[in-house]
């Protein structure tokens, strides 16, 4: 069960690589075919640094670290019980092949539906580059079976 108390509390930072390869694949995967996400030189014509990130990709790389999952677990919601329920950004400016990405996570909401079946937990998520400009936000929301 998860506890409102938690509410407010942060998550340790997160710091992850944007690289070129990771950047291609992912643009394959989701079916991008927009040449500037995988050939620099098409990226560099339409005025970007370096290949630009596929927008959700902050997701993929914020789950980039040895147990994703553990700071959900550590507020109780157990791995075998969560469903991703939503997915949000908001994005200030854009990031490139390069760029190193720093994360900041806290809990900004938990609630509850169909009298505690069902649990939400709302994480907001702080998307800071190497230089410190403020790049994106993300929330996530998450359900918790009971």
């Amino acid at each position: 069960m998860l506890n409102t108390s938690d509410i407010g509390k942060v998550f340790p930072s997160v710091t992850a690589a944007v690289e070129k390869g990771r950047l291609r694949f992912f643009a394959k995967a989701i079916g991008e075919n927009n040449p500037i996400y995988t050939d620099e030189a098409a990226a560099k014509d339409a005025g970007y640094e370096s290949l630009p990130m596929p927008p959700t990709f902050f997701f993929s790389l914020k789950m980039d670290v040895p147990n994703p999952f553990e700071n959900y677990e550590k507020v109780g919601a157990s791995l075998a019980k969560i469903l991703h329920a939503n997915q949000a950004f908001v994005y200030h400016q854009s990031v490139v092949a390069g760029d190193s990405l720093t994360f900041e996570s806290h809990i900004a909401d938990i609630y509850d539906k169909k009298a505690g079946a069902l649990e939400f937990l709302v994480e907001k998520t702080k998307v800071s580059n190497q230089r410190g400009q403020h790049v994106a936000d993300m929330t996530t929301t998450l359900v918790v079976r009971n």
